[in-house]
């Protein structure tokens, strides 16, 4: 570590304070270190990298998620910012204009490694084009219509959608639905296993794609509607399904910070 010493005054540079802040780390019980680096920090990664190989014998002790600059725009502008001029917007600002769940989740429709537009104007508009929106409103349909269910006096409860016959679902938007709905578990283990969060926003927003395109259909064809007064039986499994929209949505959002809204 002699090399890793300032020459003027024989302090320990930030390198060897990083290797014992993170072998420290590490022999308290972290096998695994995640760190979080401006993308300008690229070329020091193999250092630390190979550090901690040599002081741990492991391979894969630490992983370093570099994250690219994000640029703020204002209805399709840059926003423009200087340090020098001391004009610089700050993240609490951003945060107290337009909320936190939409800064959450409009941070992870982008991997970390990949160059991302914050448009001001477009996180606050209520339509397809704001992801966290999109989400949400599929959310807040879902408890619309278990809510009307329910004061038509079906049954909504877990016991007794447990019992639907989901073999009743047989419309293609349907069955792609339940397909989505099913690869949650695995889908969210991965995400977990390979420390990459924006799967869980990607996900989010294929489902809410699928249940908006599902209910769409049923606008134009009443048959394919939630509730059908005729048809109890497949009344019940049509309401097992939203609400299997509704618990997944709603998990995915609670994993990544968003709430999740209960009416739009």
């Amino acid at each position: 570590m002699g090399s890793e010493m300032c020459i003027r005054d024989r302090s320990w540079t930030y390198f060897a304070t990083d290797i014992a802040y993170h072998f420290d780390k590490y022999k308290r019980g972290s096998e695994t270190l995640i760190d979080v680096w401006g993308a300008d920090h690229g070329g020091y990664v193999k250092r630390v990298a190979a550090a901690m190989q040599a002081l741990t014998g492991k391979k894969d002790t630490l992983d370093v998620k570099l994250c690219q600059l994000v640029k703020l725009m204002r209805d399709g502008k840059p926003v423009i910012m200087s340090k020098r001029a001391g004009t610089f917007i700050t993240l609490r600002e951003v945060i107290d204009e337009v909320g936190a769940d939409v800064v959450r989740f409009m941070m992870l429709t982008r991997k970390n490694d990949a160059p991302l537009e914050f448009d001001l104007a477009r996180a606050l508009e209520q339509s397809r084009d704001n992801p966290v929106f999109y989400v949400q409103y599929a959310h807040a349909r879902c408890r619309s219509v278990l809510r009307h269910a329910e004061e038509a006096g079906a049954d909504i409860s877990v016991a007794g959608l447990a019992a639907a016959d989901l073999a009743l679902l047989n419309d293609p938007e349907e069955t792609s639905l339940v397909k989505q709905l099913a690869s949650w578990p695995r889908m969210v283990e991965q995400a977990a296993e390979a420390h990459e969060p924006h799967r869980v926003a990607f996900f989010l927003q294929e489902t809410a794609a699928a249940f908006h395109q599902l209910w769409n259909k049923g606008r134009e064809d009443t048959t394919l509607r939630f509730i059908q007064e005729d048809a109890p039986e497949l009344t019940k499994s049509r309401l097992a399904l939203v609400s299997a929209v509704t618990t997944v949505i709603g998990s995915g959002l609670a994993v990544i910070g968003v709430e999740a809204a209960e009416e739009m």
